[in-house]
């Protein structure tokens, strides 16, 4: 019930090839713009600021909501020590409002790996419709935001990355077809 964490770019990569193997079908991580094409509603295109409202405390899970207690404050307030403190953690998916396309937790709970390289200046320049990222990098894309991270980097439209073999508790993905 819990989100897959803790893994790689790298871990996921060794899982999807596997489990393609096991199956016969193409699970793939998706690209950014998947991704956010996917938190943003699709089609329905809600506007929200957030996948699945405007409201993060109602469709996602971050640092004021994720732990033993409320943490009281603004984005301004965060302190990693606080959230250490208070056992900020992944919860169980499906337990806050999903987005338009039904899709739960694509804003807080954990980061989820795309499959593009990060890249600052990539998407000045990129092609308008569905654009796939730089042809390389050193990091890989990580969208959504996690359980112990700001309101801010929650945001539908938030980008972050990270090296290929990083780990972390608040880290995990999502599959696509």
């Amino acid at each position: 019930k819990l989100p897959v964490e803790s893994v790689s770019w790298n871990d996921v990569q060794d899982f999807i090839m596997k489990l393609n193997r096991l199956t016969g079908q193409g699970f793939r991580l998706p690209t950014e713009a998947e991704w956010e094409y996917a938190a943003r509603g699709g089609k329905e295109q809600d506007g929200y600021i957030y996948a699945g409202g405007s409201s993060l405390g109602d469709v996602g899970w971050y640092w004021q909501n994720s732990g033993d207690n409320f943490l009281h404050g603004t984005d301004d307030d965060w302190d990693l020590i606080a959230i250490q403190y208070n056992h900020c953690k992944t919860h169980p998916v499906a337990q806050k409002r999903p987005n338009a396309l039904g899709l739960y937790d694509m804003s807080g709970n954990v980061w989820e790996w795309c499959s593009d390289w990060y890249g600052d200046d990539y998407y000045k320049n990129s092609p308008t419709y569905n654009p796939k990222g730089p042809n390389n990098g050193s990091s890989r894309v990580l969208r959504g935001g996690g359980c112990s991270i700001n309101a801010s980097s929650c945001r539908v439209a938030h980008r972050n990355g990270n090296y290929p073999g990083y780990r972390n508790y608040d880290l995990g993905f999502r599959l696509a077809f």
